[in-house]
């Protein structure tokens, strides 16, 4: 079955950098169905490059970036909940973003779309899940990046979530981890055809986009993973070149996955999510980690794998830990994987059985409504 993607529009977006956005549109896409009492919804954070498409196929048999848990008897069994994913805040999937047409000109905003944060994004998701009359999650879910917007979840609209599932996350990224996105976001700036971010009508910056994402692919993957995949074997298999192409399988690989993410993702949008990324601290504004979870009320299960270097599992226990200091209800599991950070997208076995138990209580156990405040 083809699953269509839909669209909503709001009149207007207050925006933390002080700017309000009017006109804002929001593409989402829902598996399952929502039941009378609306109790058995889930929101399906997307990680970096994501989008609304998460599960089924779309017109052009694509399908969706975590279709091996969304869906009937997987992780989150459409036979038993609705399931909503909507792209995020500066996108370039639908929703507003660096690409979409700035009312005030009729041209792309590029870099003069204002700056946005994780909170900012939230805010819109709440919007779109007021719209549906839903008022209370049974859960918020997502890895990576959709990780970060569960937690924002769970801090700044405690009242409408039953539970929370960030998976390899954190609450605030590391100075390596800046760094790794201020090295895309500089490859993509210094491309000649960036044009100071307008460089829509013209070609755009592929050459510096696709080694941002060769960059930030080498992060995903574990030196396991790599070392099984591609080892040293070479394009050809007889003698080096002796030049700058293409010698070894895993150059061949990088390339390629640079150049496809040019066909599927805008240059700016890379720029404004992954610094909405950098900015993100769930302590901001509170003495401590600890301090600002207590503002949730929700059940919690943070998952994290041994593998993954790019958020690595000290960065979950750092929330365990807090919310363990404000005696929250968490379940905290660490699976083992040879697949570095890419394991919450590929690596859908272990997940499925605890994601699935994990539901099944939260649906079970819901808390009447003036138990949360």
């Amino acid at each position: 079955m083809v699953v269509e993607t839909q669209f909503a529009r709001f009149d207007s977006l207050d925006l933390d950098c002080g700017e309000t956005l009017h006109g804002v549109d929001v593409a989402y896409e829902t598996y399952g169905a929502l039941n009378s009492a609306k109790s058995n919804a889930i929101l399906i954070e997307h990680a970096f490059s994501g989008d609304a498409h998460a599960a089924g196929v779309d017109h052009e048999g694509k399908p969706g970036w975590w279709d091996n848990m969304i869906g009937p008897g997987k992780a989150f069994d459409t036979n038993k909940y609705f399931v909503i994913c909507s792209n995020v805040l500066g996108g370039c999937r639908g929703t507003t973003g660096p690409s979409s047409i700035d009312p005030s000109t009729g041209k792309p905003w590029g870099l003069r779309f204002p700056g946005i944060t994780i909170s900012d994004m939230v805010r819109l998701q709440k919007m779109l899940v007021d719209s549906m009359g839903i008022e209370r999650l049974l859960t918020v879910t997502g890895g990576s990046m959709g990780g970060m917007q569960a937690l924002e979840w769970a801090v700044a609209y405690p009242d409408s979530l039953e539970s929370c599932i960030p998976i390899a996350s954190t609450a605030r990224h590391s100075a390596q981890q800046i760094a790794f996105n201020e090295t895309g976001r500089q490859a993509i700036m210094a491309d000649p055809d960036f044009n100071g971010g307008d460089y829509y009508g013209g070609p755009p910056p592929a050459r510096g986009l696709a080694v941002a994402r060769m960059v930030g692919h080498i992060t995903y993957m574990s030196d396991e993973s790599m070392r099984e995949k591609f080892g040293r074997r070479l394009r050809n298999r007889d003698t080096f070149s002796f030049g700058f192409g293409i010698d070894f399988e895993v150059e061949s690989y990088l390339r390629y996955r640079g150049s496809q993410f040019v066909n599927r993702f805008d240059a700016n949008s890379y720029l404004y999510i992954t610094k909405a990324m950098d900015y993100f601290d769930l302590s901001a504004g509170y003495p401590s980690l600890a301090a600002s979870l207590e503002r949730a009320v929700c059940r919690f299960l943070i998952i994290s794998f041994t593998s993954d270097w790019l958020y690595p599992s000290y960065q979950s226990l750092e929330v365990v830990n807090a919310l363990r200091a404000r005696n929250h209800d968490v379940t905290f599991c660490e699976l083992s994987s040879n697949y570095g950070h890419d394991a919450f997208l590929v690596d859908a076995g272990e997940q499925t059985g605890i994601i699935g138990g994990f539901l099944a209580r939260c649906m079970k156990e819901r808390r009447a409504p003036e138990v949360c405040r």
